[in-house]
């Protein structure tokens, strides 16, 4: 019933430690393309302002993908104490700078000129984004969002070991108690679930090729 408890835990940590991210990664990712720059393409002289807001954006989305999870983790613990509060805003603070980068490069590498014809035409970034760009980059954006949650699976676990809760929490409590038949039972579930994440992801990304 422990396993039990702590596997749904860790899944619950990996899909609202995404779910967090993408909240930050959205704004983020829409603030620094420049497929959706209206300073740069668009019918405006304000560029020195728009340039400073990207950039500041930019700032922000270094600082939170350059630090790891496992170290926003340790000083999460600190604030929260031990549990999945904290496991679930490192994911979703180092996976939103990840995401917010991967997404602008994503909306970039597409098919730009409806955004920009959009623009031109005096439309917002958000409109130029829903109907100019988004559907010829919706499928390649959802699986790399479902890539990430698989990582966040293999990360959650992970983090348990500095008190993030979940199976790594689980484990490392029974390592310290020398007991090896649950620390093999918990290895066997998480090597489990690991491949059961991967191929819910390889479905879920198949569906949507």
């Amino acid at each position: 019933s422990l396993v039990i408890k702590a596997t749904v835990e860790t899944l619950a940590m990996a899909t609202a430690g995404i779910a967090l991210a993408m909240v930050i990664a959205v704004p983020l990712g829409l603030i620094i393309s420049y497929s959706l720059s209206i300073s740069r393409i668009g019918p405006t002289s304000d560029h020195q302002f728009a340039q400073s807001i990207r950039f500041l954006a930019r700032s922000l989305m270094l600082v939170l993908r350059g630090i790891p999870e496992i170290v926003w983790a340790l000083l999460l613990v600190r604030v929260f104490g031990l549990g999945a509060i904290a496991g679930v805003l490192a994911i979703a603070i180092t996976y939103g700078g990840m995401l917010a980068k991967v997404y602008s490069e994503i909306l970039e590498s597409g098919n730009t000129l409806p955004a920009r014809a959009l623009i031109l035409s005096g439309s917002n970034r958000i409109a130029a984004f829903l109907y100019g760009l988004l559907p010829g980059s919706a499928q390649e954006l959802a699986s790399y969002t479902v890539y990430r949650w698989e990582c966040a699976v293999r990360a959650s676990v992970v983090m348990g070991f500095v008190g993030a809760g979940g199976l790594g929490q689980l484990m490392d409590q029974s390592m310290k108690m020398l007991n090896g038949g649950e620390v093999s039972t918990i290895l066997v579930v998480f090597l489990g679930l690991v491949l059961l994440a991967d191929y819910i992801s390889l479905i879920i990304r198949k569906q949507l090729a």
